[in-house]
């Protein structure tokens, strides 16, 4: 069973295709047409293109035309198709030949120049005619030929559109809402964990201010109760009376404004008893400021070390004491002066001799001797320059000599029985830096040494030499003073 196949309409002439018709059909022409060119050079078309805006088409030798030709029968760039109020007109001149298409008929260059309007040109006058859309033809310049028609203008393009797959990317995949709660969290939390280790909320300490408390909770400690001595002799109450009588009368007979009776501190106290407290607590105020040092409780460490704030010896000082022995505690500080206690001041024992730990001399708190180490001087001979002339180089070697000595000087502190001597060969280069710095000899002394002398001598900048290149040899020799 064979299957028919559709034979195509013959056209008749004269009459478009099938074809053709159909491409008229779904291509509607939209606005003006645009100029198609053609540039043929040897008889082959080496460039077509499509004039998409209506604008001027220039040709000639400059690279500012649409259509560069090496022609200089023409100006650099000249309008061969010109725009004026929409509507083209071909402008040639006289040696160019050609002919063009119109809907009348063809028509030569050379025919169409009676009928031209004369517009002027850098070099001459020009002829001008006006393109209708039917008009179509060829323009030979040289040996440069251009061919020319009015065709519809190509449909816009669209804008490359990348695909969906491409567009969505790892940012439309997240969840914001649970990356946004997760952010806080972890920034709540450890935001939580470095405020428990830091110390922004610790209180301010201060030792002086410290110790100072504790000193004053001492002083308001209670005094200790009152241990009422047994009645020997109950037959004799009298007897006992009478010396307790006339202690009010000893204590108060200084002053006679005060009250005639047994004055009395608190707790029913005594002025005596309440004296001889006080003395206690001063005492007791010393033996701690001792105690808070980090080597005993000497009063001369506490001064040496400076484990105490000074300030608290200096009020313990001028509570109403001096400097003594004996006491309740061993240290009596209970002298009637007033005032800041000098040590040695009273004479004798005291605090005369703190911080001077050897058996005999002055008293130097604490005083430190420094014992001082041999001194070395660096000797530099004169250098040998060769291979060119540095005007600057004894100059530049003799500033040199500093240096060398505080290098043999650090030397002398690991050994302080070193000496020797080196000879340092530099090499110059074209700008007076210093290439390399070789050292040779440096019997006697140690690396760290001659390493020293060698990066002195390579920071050096001479003056530029003569020829290029230098080379510069320097004597070192260090002796201990």
């Amino acid at each position: 069973m064979s299957q028919q196949v559709p034979q195509p309409t013959p056209s008749r002439p004269g009459q478009p295709g099938q074809m053709t018709a159909v491409m008229r059909a779904v291509a509607p022409v939209t606005g003006p047409k645009v100029l198609r060119i053609g540039l043929v050079q040897g008889g082959k078309v080496i460039e077509e293109r499509v004039i998409k805006q209506r604008t001027h088409v220039t040709i000639g030798p400059s690279e500012k035309s649409m259509f560069v030709i090496p022609s200089k029968s023409i100006p650099p760039s000249f309008r061969l198709f010109e725009l004026v109020g929409g509507e083209y007109f071909l402008n040639f001149l006289d040696g160019m030949t050609g002919r063009v298409a119109f809907k009348a008929g063809v028509s030569e260059l050379s025919a169409l120049k009676s009928s031209a309007k004369r517009a002027p040109a850098s070099n001459g006058n020009a002829y001008q005619v006006q393109l209708t859309e039917e008009a179509r033809g060829k323009i030979v310049v040289g040996e440069t030929t251009f061919l020319f028609q009015f065709v519809a203008p190509p449909p816009v393009q669209p804008k490359p559109q990348l695909p969906v797959s491409v567009k969505t990317g790892i940012a439309n995949d997240i969840d914001w809402t649970t990356t946004i709660i997760a952010a806080f969290s972890f920034l709540f939390h450890f935001g939580a964990v470095g405020s428990i280790y830091s110390d922004w909320m610790d209180p301010v300490v201060d030792d002086e201010v410290d110790v100072a408390a504790l000193l004053e909770s001492v002083k308001q400690l209670p005094p200790p109760p009152v241990v009422e001595q047994p009645k020997e002799n109950p037959d004799a109450p009298a007897a006992s009376a009478a010396p307790a009588a006339e202690a009010p009368k000893a204590a108060g007979g200084g002053n006679k404004g005060a009250a005639a009776g047994p004055a009395k501190g608190s707790g029913g106290m005594s002025d005596a008893r309440a004296s001889a407290l006080t003395n206690e607590l001063a005492q007791l105020d010393m033996q701690m400021l001792g105690a808070l040092n980090s080597s005993g409780n000497a009063t001369a460490s506490v001064l040496s070390s400076g484990d105490v704030p000074t300030g608290l010896l200096e009020n313990a000082a001028a509570s109403g004491s001096g400097v003594g022995k004996g006491g309740v505690a061993g240290l009596n500080m209970g002298g009637a002066g007033g005032g800041t206690v000098r040590p040695g001041a009273a004479g004798g024992g005291g605090l005369a001799s703190i911080g001077n730990t050897g058996a005999s001399g002055p008293a130097t708190a604490g005083s430190a001797q420094t014992v001082k180490g041999p001194v070395g001087n660096a000797q530099v001979g004169g250098a040998a320059v060769s291979g060119g002339s540095v005007s600057n180089a004894p100059s530049i070697v003799a500033g040199m000599t500093a240096g060398f000595r505080r290098c043999y000087n650090k030397g002398l502190q690991e050994d302080p029985s070193m000496k020797g001597s080196v000879r340092i060969t530099a090499k110059i280069g074209p700008n007076g830096e210093v290439i390399s710095a070789t050292p040779s000899g440096g019997s006697g002394l140690s690396g760290t040494v001659v390493s020293c002398v060698v990066a002195r001598v390579q920071s050096a900048q001479f003056a530029p030499p003569e020829g290029g290149g230098a080379t510069v040899v320097i004597p070192v020799t260090f002796v201990s003073q």
